[in-house]
């Protein structure tokens, strides 16, 4: 198994990644919390990754922080949650944020994940209630920061991009970016960012 990547970013479209390690392209599917993360194109970057072997494909899981992992990995162990519906959990909420929802029993949150029904928050909450007891819950979280780029239409249609890519459906996508976007945003990594925390506290 690939437990770990050092390399250099060559490409990052949320969710996808292209990380060079000696030469060797990898492909790598990342949720958006370590997207948010990741330094500029070109830099050394480094992932915790869990690999997974199907009849039809090998995929590649990348994550800034073991503790995401560790998640990621409890989740597709929930009956009905794969590994792409765990990267679209885990890019709409905070690690830690999830914790407290399995804990406090809070299926409202979980249901407006895309592709979380009634019934899905409800198996997440009994299955993973004893998976997590253990969590140490961080009261500290780290402000999320940006550099200077122009805002575009190209930022609003990678935007709208990595959200049909995390199981939005496109209308749903479209409108959760033009609620979020105004002057303050200068990259699709924040606008997204803040369309999903729009979406799951509405």
């Amino acid at each position: 198994m690939i437990g770990r990547i050092t390399g250099v970013l060559l490409e990052k479209q949320a969710p996808e990644l292209l990380v060079d390690v000696n030469g060797v392209g990898y492909e790598i599917q990342a949720p958006m919390t370590t997207i948010y993360q990741l330094p500029e194109v070109g830099q050394v970057v480094v992932l915790h990754t869990h690999f997974v072997v199907r009849e039809d494909a090998q995929l590649l899981y990348g994550f800034a922080e073991l503790q995401e992992r560790r998640l990621f990995r409890a989740l597709i162990k929930v009956n009905g949650v794969g590994p792409k519906l765990a990267l679209t959990i885990l890019s709409g909420i905070e690690t830690d944020e999830f914790v407290r929802c399995v804990r406090d029993g809070d299926t409202l949150s979980l249901v407006r994940l895309p592709g979380v029904g009634k019934k899905t928050a409800e198996r997440l909450l009994v299955e993973m209630k004893d998976r997590l007891k253990d969590w140490q819950i961080d009261s500290i979280t780290d402000e999320f920061r940006v550099s200077g780029m122009g805002f575009s239409n190209s930022i609003t249609a990678e935007a709208e991009s990595a959200l049909i890519a995390l199981g939005y459906k496109p209308q749903e996508a479209a409108k959760a970016i033009a609620a979020a976007n105004n002057d303050s945003m200068t990259s699709s990594e924040q606008l997204i960012r803040a369309a999903l925390k729009n979406m799951v506290n509405r």
